[in-house]
């Protein structure tokens, strides 16, 4: 870590540059799975598909992902679309099937499992618990 000064008089400590996201952005291989798992989350992402998508091979997308992100890349999208459905669900107008298809799930039932294993609650909880009204399917 390298010590910075920001108008203060003692020092604060930054990150080592050499890893996390911004250092993943900045590699050529990393940077490009990173831009493609953002702008495409719902794709059937798979380690081949990534790989052949940023040009490199899986083991050498798997292990620079890893090293620099901090964990591997199917992970890293995992919780990445947890995120993205965290804020769809929060804002209330979508319906739990819907947010999980534009998250790249199949079912429901899957995408519900996922986020509270992710997550911790269900889908329907995090709704509640973001103060937003629960969306159902058929007549209330």
């Amino acid at each position: 870590m390298t010590p910075a000064r920001c108008g203060r008089d003692e020092p604060i400590e930054l990150p080592d540059a050499r890893t996390g996201w911004l250092a993943g952005l900045r590699d050529p291989v990393v940077g490009r799975a990173l831009l493609a798992l953002h702008r495409r989350p719902a794709q059937p992402w798979t380690l081949e598909t990534l790989a052949r998508e940023v040009g490199a091979s899986r083991s050498h997308l798997a292990g620079c992902f890893a090293r620099l992100i901090g964990q591997p890349p199917m992970q890293y999208l995992s919780q990445w679309r947890m995120q993205l459905a965290a804020r769809m669900l929060a804002d209330g107008s979508a319906k739990v099937a819907s947010v999980a298809l534009d998250v790249g799930y199949a079912s429901e039932a899957a995408f519900s499992r996922a986020f509270k294993r992710l997550v911790g609650v269900s889908p329907a909880q995090w709704r509640q618990q973001a103060g937003a009204p629960v969306t159902t399917v058929g007549p209330a």
